[in-house]
């Protein structure tokens, strides 16, 4: 396929957005800003002037991980290369020892063909938990500033690589954001929700345990459509979401490529969006 990727700013949302949507995927707005925000995002102009053909996104953590998300074409451009030609220039260009995605079941022979190997499976909770499922006492405190060096801290030992710049965003970008401290002030984990269109995306959860893990997500819910994205390894998490009514919506893979990454998946119960790793 001819044509130059380029690195696309935030005018080209719109055009992101419309691409997005044409796969069925939704605007994503909050998303897409913040991707913007603390990732590269790479997009394939159509030469007939109809927006774009194809967008991947880069998110790098300093020299370690990169984080591979949103790649998409135009429904009527596809099989003809371009998600590989988007996927081989986001690789080039990482600089990261490691990369990372989650992939369909239609995405994955791609990224298995470019060298990526499953490491996971993730499963995707969506649904209304009932308002008698409230709990009333409050583990969990609202994040303040001063927590943020902490839950950088924590999160590098977790997710394999610092993520500073995410987690700085975290207060601005959740609707809610909260933190556990156990008794001599260390920090226990910290949990989040943000709204993305009509959902309320559950996440970050990461904690030192499932009890606190738990109690972030309790003291996190909210009596509207939410989502939560599972990693299968945590059986506790989709005990907690099936008690409550929410059901399968879809499973993705958990993906790497290039040097296993050096993380903590048994305290990274849910992550702040598929996209981000």
């Amino acid at each position: 396929m001819d044509g130059t990727i380029r690195q696309l700013g935030l005018d080209d949302l719109p055009d992101c957005q419309r691409l997005a949507v044409s796969r069925d995927w939704g605007a994503e707005d909050r998303k897409w800003r913040l991707l913007f925000e603390v990732g590269n995002v790479y997009g394939l102009d159509d030469p007939d002037g109809n927006g774009l053909l194809g967008t991947v996104v880069s998110t790098p953590y300093g020299h370690d991980v990169a984080a591979i998300s949103m790649v998409l074409t135009a429904p009527r451009h596809e099989r003809r290369g371009i998600a590989g030609k988007l996927m081989r220039h986001a690789m080039e260009h990482a600089e990261t020892a490691s990369l990372c995605l989650t992939a369909t079941e239609y995405g994955r022979p791609l990224y298995e063909r470019l060298g990526f190997r499953s490491v996971g499976r993730c499963v995707t909770y969506t649904g209304i938990i009932p308002e008698d499922l409230t709990t009333e006492s409050k583990s969990s405190v609202p994040a303040r500033p001063t927590d943020i060096p902490d839950m950088t801290t924590l999160d590098s030992e977790v997710f394999g690589a610092k993520r500073a710049a995410l987690i700085e965003q975290l207060p601005s970008f959740c609707e809610d954001l909260r933190v556990v401290r156990d008794a001599d002030g260390g920090l226990r984990g910290f949990g989040g929700r943000w709204r993305n269109g009509q959902q309320n995306m559950m996440g970050p959860v990461i904690a030192q345990d499932a009890e606190t893990a738990t109690t972030l997500l309790d003291e996190l819910t909210v009596h509207e459509l939410s989502r939560l994205d599972i990693d299968t390894r945590h059986p506790e998490i989709i005990t907690w979401a099936e008690k409550r009514g929410l059901r399968v919506a879809f499973t993705t893979t958990v993906m790497e490529y290039g040097n296993p990454i050096t993380n903590a998946p048994d305290r990274l119960y849910l992550p702040v969006a598929q996209a981000l790793g």
